[in-house]
């Protein structure tokens, strides 16, 4: 049964009370990549982040998890009081979008990350305050470690990673790209002995899309019961950001029995 509630004076519907519902919905295409990219509707994926240094430099991307946390890649190397979590943005440039920007408090690196493979590529960032909510500032919803989401299924990334690997500058407007799940065995077909493909990951596309340069930390999400829910976290791919080579994200699964044993115990 889907649950109502209230919060920030916005009344939402989803899987879970104010999660992965957009207020401001989402177009997509079905035919769109972020390497040539798709502009998103501005407010349309509420739970993306701008990851920043103090001189507005967007480096990495990350998702609104609840009012006080964000999860992005561990390879970001994010340093609390170094960077800021940028809220409710979508033209980075733009003056006039009703953005937070908030300071970090804490970087909690998953355990088994490893730099070398790049497994377990996560890490939780606890705002030093909380965001406030509104139809442009919301939360995905989390999978729990059982969710399923297979091979072929339809997914989104979103983020303002290169929409041209022969471009020098990053897009100032969010980009979205649909893709499909491809199978982890599949996946390492693509990959050979370049590198390892690990349960604790999961790839996309293979299929004329790809997430790019700049993308790392950003989302993967798959609708489930009119919610949109956090599946892969964008962590390696393609040095030339080739749309016939799979993209490879952190599973989020594997992940969500840490996320909730970090978040309950900070």
């Amino acid at each position: 049964m889907a649950l109502f509630c209230l919060l920030a004076g916005l009344t939402f519907l989803g899987a879970a009370c104010g999660c992965g519902v957009p207020i401001i919905t989402p177009v997509v295409s079905g035919h769109a990549r972020i390497v040539k990219g798709e502009m998103a509707v501005s407010g349309s994926w509420p739970w993306q982040t701008s990851i920043q240094d103090r001189t507005n430099w967007h480096f990495c991307g990350g998702s609104l998890i609840n009012s006080e946390w964000v999860i992005t890649a561990a390879q970001c190397g994010v340093r609390a009081h170094d960077h800021r979590v940028i809220l409710g943005t979508s033209n980075r440039k733009s003056k006039s979008e009703e953005t937070q920007v908030i300071e970090i408090s804490m970087v909690i690196t998953h355990p088994d990350y490893s730099r070398d493979t790049l497994n377990n590529d996560v890490a939780l960032l606890k705002l030093a305050s909380p965001a406030k909510l509104t139809a442009r500032v919301l939360p995905v919803c989390l999978p729990t470690a059982t969710d399923d989401f297979p091979p072929g299924l339809l997914c989104e990334t979103t983020g303002w990673g290169l929409t041209n690997p022969n471009a020098l500058l990053l897009p100032v407007k969010l980009h979205q790209a649909e893709l499909p799940i491809v199978s982890n065995v599949d996946c390492q077909q693509y990959w050979g002995t370049v590198q390892l493909v690990t349960a604790s990951m999961i790839c996309t596309g293979g299929a004329a899309a790809t997430s790019c340069l700049g993308d790392s930390g950003n989302p993967l999400v798959c609708q489930k019961n009119n919610a949109w829910y956090l599946v892969g976290i964008v962590s390696w791919g393609s040095e030339w950001c080739d749309v016939n080579t799979p993209t490879v994200y952190a599973r989020v699964t594997k992940a969500q029995p840490w996320i909730d044993q970090t978040i309950a115990t900070n």
